[in-house]
């Protein structure tokens, strides 16, 4: 029994030895990319709630001046930077769909070029294993259900792990007597600060990977001034970054909401026009420290408690476990030089520095300088991620490197031999667990991304039509120019003064007032049926039994169903 999996394992070592051939690295650079956007065109167009909420409508909004007009018709994520979505909505303007999801899907594989970086710098001599850990990368959960769609967290992700990569560049194999020359290079750090800082300015939510960056360059074995030179080098890039591409739109709503991320931290920023809180997407966090304290383990059997989507990952309890253990191996290899240096010390042993040294660099053999830049960076993510969002889709960045980390962790505990094939096994268990991943919504293609019917009104510029419900606000570019959207009940967080100008925007519009609501279609009727005619044929369906064994099935599997026992008679 022990053979086959040997079998397996050498047949992989000789099917994937061209990866360590010199131009592997340039043909997977173009090849992963490519892959992405056939797939994103296996999938279909983009169809998801926020794609229809605030995707579209947000730069479209940007370039007709809408905010002088409507009232957050997709809610409170109306005000959110639009400048992420403006590439997705010109190409789905004026290029057909499918190159649009195409386009997006290169741009979401271009992730493997600094991952598969970011492991060659930390496996020197290794990049065979470094491309198929990149790859490894590429497979998880949360980053293909967002491949070639507009959500934005694949996009900004290769700004983050490119700034990772250029950091992790100036120290990777870096010995200590060596860390003196690298403290050099500050347009190194401003840059890397730079495209860390434009994708919090683009995505907010990415300000936590910017704030564990800045936190791990202070691990640079230099003097104390030194380590704060180089974070605050790293800062100053951060700042320009989010200038660049943020600083318009903060200036906007400061202008006119008196709030510069209008409206969220609004219990930081007063503006009257909103209810004075802070973020306003909390309802993932854990709810005690025992949850937060195992989470990862704890969102794995119930993913509904950070995502909406059924997904489908292993990799965060396993890199979590490690993560444990490694811990508590590197604190016992502590102890036992502490006690070790402290008997040599009775025996009159003078090297008792020189012990101590030497046991704690081999409790952690494989972690280099950049290594431990690396994992402090990883834990300081998703610690600030887990107080703030604990939603899954902003773990992206770091489900990219969750791979590469198992398998440092794994070396870090055990002989190479036996670290190989336990992070191999468990790495293709992992990919392979997410199968079939899902998507946030995917529709089919048509030459057209987006098209409506709308009627024209007689007095556009009197108009005003009420969104009572999201997500309805992409139909907006589609009406007259003229015509207001006003939003009621759509989540955002009003206050008075908010109600007193919704109140006397519409009172100014002399026309007639519409309400726009949604047709009452079942979207997934058509698969329901398509599932019932199958379990039918099968006979899951001819007695109560069956339909009990049916429904345990299900739940297991997350087919999206649910089994109701129809009535007797």
């Amino acid at each position: 029994m022990l053979q086959l999996p040997r079998w397996l394992e050498n047949c992989f070592e000789r099917r994937s030895a061209l990866l360590a051939q010199p131009r592997a690295a340039f043909y997977a650079a173009l090849l992963v990319p490519l892959l992405c956007a056939l797939q994103a065109l296996l999938l279909g167009q983009d169809d998801g709630w926020d794609m229809r909420n605030y995707h579209l409508y947000n730069p479209y909004a940007l370039l007709n001046g809408r905010l002088a007009i409507d009232m957050s018709p997709a809610g409170f994520q109306s005000y959110f930077n639009p400048l992420l979505d403006l590439p997705y909505y010109l190409l789905t303007l004026y290029a057909p769909a499918p190159l649009a999801g195409a386009v997006f899907g290169a741009l979401h594989g271009l992730n493997f070029i600094p991952l598969a970086g970011i492991a060659r710098l930390l496996l020197p001599g290794r990049q065979r294993v470094a491309l198929l850990l990149a790859l490894a990368g590429c497979l998880g959960a949360g980053f293909l259900s967002e491949l070639g769609n507009s959500m934005g967290d694949n996009l900004t992700s290769l700004l983050v792990l490119s700034s990772l990569y250029m950091v992790l560049r100036r120290c990777a194999g870096a010995a200590q007597a060596q860390a003196q020359a690298l403290a050099s290079g500050v347009g190194a750090l401003l840059l890397a600060g730079v495209l860390m800082g434009a994708a919090a300015g683009l995505k907010l939510t990415n300000v936590n990977y910017a704030v564990a960056l800045c936190l791990a360059l202070l691990l640079w074995p230099l003097p104390f001034w030194r380590r704060i030179a180089q974070a605050w080098w790293f800062g100053v890039g951060v700042l320009a970054g989010m200038a660049a591409t943020a600083g318009y739109w903060w200036y906007t709503l400061w202008r006119l909401f008196g709030n510069p991320l209008f409206p969220q931290f609004n219990n930081l920023f007063a503006s009257p026009l909103a209810a004075p809180l802070g973020v306003l997407d909390a309802e993932h966090l854990p709810r005690h420290l025992g949850e937060a304290l195992l989470w990862p383990f704890i969102f794995t059997r119930d993913i509904a408690r950070i995502a909406e989507v059924p997904l489908r990952q292993l990799i965060w309890p396993l890199v979590y476990g490690l993560l444990l253990v490694a811990a508590l191996h590197t604190l016992w290899r502590w102890w036992k030089a502490a006690g070790g240096s402290g008997k040599a010390g009775d025996a009159g042993t003078t090297s008792t520095t020189g012990m101590t040294s030497t046991a704690s660099m081999t409790s952690t053999a494989s972690f280099t300088l950049a290594a431990r830049l690396l994992l402090v960076f990883f834990v300081l993510g998703y610690l600030i991620w887990l107080k703030l969002f604990s939603i899954y889709r902003y773990l992206v960045p770091l489900e990219l490197l969750a791979p590469l980390l198992v398998w440092l962790l794994l070396h870090s505990l055990f002989s190479a031999a036996v670290a190989r094939r336990l992070a191999g096994w468990s790495l293709l268990l992992c990919a392979l667990y997410t199968l079939p991943f899902v998507s946030w919504g995917h529709g089919g293609w048509s030459s057209t991304a987006f098209r409506a019917e709308v009627p024209a009104f007689a007095r556009p510029e009197g108009t005003v039509i009420y969104m009572v419900r999201t997500p309805m606000a992409w139909l907006t570019r589609f009406f007259q120019p003229q015509v207001a959207f006003l939003a009621i009940g759509s989540g955002f967080p009003e206050s008075e003064a908010y109600l007193q100008r919704l109140q006397a925007r519409a009172a100014a519009r002399s026309a007639p007032h519409y309400v726009m609501l949604p047709a009452a279609v079942n979207i997934r009727e058509a698969g329901a049926q398509r599932k019932l005619a199958l379990v039918r044929s099968l006979g899951l369906t001819a007695s109560a039994a069956r339909c009990a064994r049916l429904d345990g099935w299900l739940r297991r599997v997350r087919f999206q169903v649910e089994v109701q026992p129809l009535p007797a008679g």
